[in-house]
């Protein structure tokens, strides 16, 4: 499926990429990926809460809201073509960091290995959450084969709304787009762009998800800088609505990642020097 881009470039970002509070021009830019079925009014109670030092970014996917007409995404690798297009564009002097929930930490992994690989543009720093790293997925825990199954696996991670499917007309409405959604989740592999990142990479979940551990820990795999994790209270959808303490963490996640642009544009631009003396030895 090919993604449509507005013949705007302005409105082409402003599609894409949602910016609910204003933020000074030293403010960190973190861009947030939502989960399968989510949307950009997701992050808008973080962006509310960091607002004074750090520029959210949500990513608004096609298919859905005001994004309605256009056909929702079922390949996260041509989604996150679309995306890191925008992303390395001119914009902040400083590099940004990318956050991504489930689904949404597979679309930001995708998206930070073309902005370094393609663009020569490395993020400041990934945080993934609740997702198993890419080389650890054998399968995935949603299937969007059909809607009861998209139902049962939603509502056993707590990530619908009873309001939503309790109402026909309302869920007829959301459930194409979940179930593309969940399609791109179910066929996702990676290898489409080159898989190891030089910046941070923080990964977290919910202690009472299903998600295994060992899975977790092997995002350390794909990158050659720090790595950490970190478990909340709470299952998969641990940080629904951004409590205090989930602020407080991507705040303090975010902050010294900024600090690492530098080492990993000297560490870029030392490779760039070295692949072109190679080719004119």
């Amino acid at each position: 499926m090919t993604l449509p881009t507005a013949p705007n470039g302005a409105s082409d970002r402003a599609a894409w990429l949602r910016a609910f509070h204003g933020a000074c021009e030293q403010a960190r830019t973190l861009v947030c990926f939502p989960h399968a079925g989510g949307t950009a009014g997701q992050y808008f109670s973080l962006s509310a809460a960091l607002a004074s030092d750090v520029r959210v970014l949500a990513v608004q996917y096609p298919g859905r809201q005001d994004r309605c007409a256009e056909p929702a995404f079922d390949d996260v690798a041509q989604l996150a073509d679309e995306i890191a297009r925008l992303l390395a564009e001119p914009g902040p002097a400083s590099s940004p960091v990318l956050f991504g929930h489930s689904l949404g930490a597979l679309v930001a992994f995708e998206t930070a290995a073309r902005l370094e690989h393609r663009y020569g543009a490395p993020p400041a720093g990934l945080i993934v959450s609740g997702m198993q790293a890419p080389y650890r997925r054998t399968s995935s825990r949603l299937s969007g084969d059909s809607e009861d199954a998209a139902l049962e696996a939603l509502l056993r991670l707590g990530g619908t709304d009873p309001a939503i499917t309790g109402n026909p007309e309302l869920w007829a409405m959301i459930l194409p787009t979940l179930r593309s959604d969940l399609r791109a989740a179910a066929a996702y592999r990676p290898g489409s762009c080159p898989a190891l990142l030089s910046c941070p990479i923080t990964a977290w979940t919910g202690r009472d998800d299903e998600l295994d551990h060992g899975d977790l820990q092997a995002w350390a795999e794909h990158t050659t800088a720090a790595f950490c994790t970190r478990d909340f209270a709470g299952g998969h959808f641990y940080l629904d609505g951004f409590p205090p303490l989930i602020v407080d963490a991507v705040r303090t996640a975010v902050t010294p990642m900024t600090g690492c642009i530098a080492q990993a544009r000297t560490r870029t631009d030392r490779l760039s020097r070295v692949r072109r003396a190679a080719s004119c030895g």
